[in-house]
């Protein structure tokens, strides 16, 4: 099977996370620290925002059942690309909204989508989602893996992520998993 990855930053990774693990093509998505300059970064060397970190998840995926493009949709429709170093009350460098891509192709995909979607003007602002190539890629500690699914009760989960998860399929119903 020939699969391609992407890793995606779009705030907390525990919402991009719980999304992208329910969508259709998606083979595995993992949690983790990207483009910082500290190696083998801690989560708490990363909260500090001063290691260059984006807080992102490195998802890998089926091109035969989703493309690019979709993964892409679905990224920029499930967190706020307008604000810069902030996705709600998560607040800091590590939260920036940012694509980094392994084939130029995939950088190539995200700008041209970005230039749509300013066109169209989908959103009250300006994108500030930076595209870059990956440099490097960190896996975060186990404690992360899977997190909304092993802790859906607790108040982060509850209050932030089940209302994306809501979003996500009612938008995209047609990608989800069955």
């Amino acid at each position: 099977m020939n699969t391609e990855t992407l890793v995606l930053a779009g705030g907390c990774f525990w919402c991009t996370e719980a999304i992208f693990q329910r969508v259709r093509g998606v083979l595995d998505v993992q949690s983790g620290y990207c483009n910082g300059y500290v190696p083998q970064p801690s989560y708490e060397q990363v909260c500090t925002g001063t290691t260059g970190h984006a807080e992102a998840v490195r998802v890998t995926f089926d091109p035969a059942q989703i493309g690019v493009r979709e993964i892409l949709q679905i990224f920029f429709a499930t967190h706020d690309p307008t604000t810069p170093n902030r996705q709600g009350n998560d607040v800091g460098p590590q939260y920036r909204s940012g694509i980094y891509y392994e084939r130029p192709e995939h950088g190539e995909a995200a700008r041209a989508l970005i230039h749509e979607l300013e066109a169209q003007q989908v959103f009250d602002a300006p994108i500030v989602t930076e595209v870059q190539p990956l440099e490097q890629f960190w896996p975060a500690e186990d404690y992360h893996r899977d997190y909304f699914a092993r802790h859906p009760q607790q108040g982060y989960c509850a209050f932030v992520i089940a209302p994306k998860l809501e979003k996500f399929r009612q938008t995209f119903a047609q990608y989800l998993k069955p």
